[in-house]
């Protein structure tokens, strides 16, 4: 079956008894017993609820995985990753991840003994230089936020498991509808399914998908014990969410080649980092291990004074941090989902006061280009 067809049929009729061809909405707390040391397979919504576990055999189905899991939030999912490692730990993970990430590792679990180097997981060689004896995981993002590196994931997957290490990938940009790690060796999938998996700015929610049945043990525990769950009426959000993410997909990848073609090709604009334009250094790689580049691009303009006027004078594209919704949003991520991040480090990195994130919707193309055009005209008379 095409993955396509995968993604329509996400959680259709999985009430065998009314025959409904949506999932209901399982707005319960506890369920009845039958009997005394009987169940009906669901006991507690912490635990197991109907309508979270539609969405989490849906995502385990699309990323070819053993086991599901649904968080309250993509940071939840994060957080969840990371109790998975003791004290004293070493994890390696994305130099220019999600804000988020390094908040909660630096921020959060670095006071509970937990390691951490950040490294440039697009250069295989310096991932292995910075694996110790103490390392257990490799923790990437592929493209990366906002910079959009590519990271050769069977090649990490290889040097993983040379030195028992698990990989783990965050495939938020992507979706399992254009790249799926785990088929290409990852031990476990991440998710910020608030995003493109969800779709319409509307719900705020967290996934996991892992292989192996000790692993997704571990995870299914650490899920019920801290309660980070996520809650019936936001699995079916996102589980509707999902059904349209291959169509919503294909129209934003469409739209967003375009504007990163017509950004190259602007005076303002002195680079355009998205993997599917030829001038990208990394697009054979991308066409290795995905189907796709996906719709999120990065830009930085020639000048920081721009960035200000061109946030003020967009009319159609939204200034809102988030990404992955059908609406087009523009984002600062030196101010706003970096802003957590060493300044040091943030300009390194080439997470600068010029750089702006695109996260390109299903609007008219040619709208957005002239939005875009409209906001920077005066700028360069």
């Amino acid at each position: 079956m095409q993955i396509t067809t995968k993604i329509v049929q996400a959680g259709l009729v999985t009430d065998k008894t009314t025959g409904a061809i949506s999932t209901p909405i399982y707005q319960t707390a506890t369920f009845r017993h039958p009997a005394l040391g009987e169940s009906t397979g669901y006991d507690y919504s912490r635990t197991k609820n109907p309508t979270r576990q539609a969405v989490e055999i849906a995502i385990a189905t699309l990323e070819e995985g053993d086991a599901g899991y649904a968080f309250a939030s993509g940071m939840a999912a994060i957080t969840a990753i990371a109790m998975l490692y003791g004290s004293g730990a070493h994890l390696i993970i994305t130099e220019d991840c999600y804000g988020g990430t390094y908040r909660v590792f630096e921020k959060i679990f670095k006071q509970f003994g937990l390691q951490v180097s950040y490294v440039n997981t697009a250069d295989v060689q310096a991932v292995r230089s910075a694996i110790t004896g103490d390392t257990r995981a490799i923790f990437l993002e592929t493209p990366t936020n906002p910079l959009m590196k590519i990271a050769d994931i069977q090649a990490l997957v290889a040097l993983a498991k040379e030195h028992q290490l698990q990989t783990i990938v965050d495939n938020t940009f992507l979706t399992p509808y254009l790249q799926k790690p785990l088929s290409l060796g990852a031990d476990i999938v991440i998710h910020s399914g608030s995003k493109y998996l969800a779709g319409h700015n509307d719900v705020i929610c967290g996934l996991i998908v892992a292989k192996g049945a000790e692993l997704c043990s571990k995870l299914a525990f650490i899920q019920n014990s801290t309660g980070m769950i996520l809650g019936p009426q936001d699995s079916w959000l996102l589980l509707r969410g999902i059904k349209t993410l291959a169509v919503r997909l294909d129209r934003q990848q469409e739209n967003t080649l375009i504007i990163a073609q017509w950004l190259e090709k602007q005076k303002w604009v002195n680079k355009v980092y998205y993997p599917g334009l030829e001038s990208s250094p990394q697009k054979e790689l991308q066409n290795r291990q995905a189907s796709g580049y996906g719709a999120m691009l990065s830009f930085e303009v020639c000048d920081a004074k721009l960035v200000p006027q061109i946030l003020q004078r967009l009319k159609l594209i939204q200034f809102a941090e988030s990404l992955g919704g059908v609406e087009s949003l523009i984002t600062f991520p030196f101010v706003q989902t970096h802003a957590d991040i060493p300044l040091e480090i943030r300009l390194k990195l080439g997470v600068n006061e010029q750089l702006l994130r695109f996260s390109v919707g299903i609007e008219s193309v040619t709208d957005l280009i002239e939005d875009l055009q409209q906001a920077v005209v005066h700028e360069i008379s």
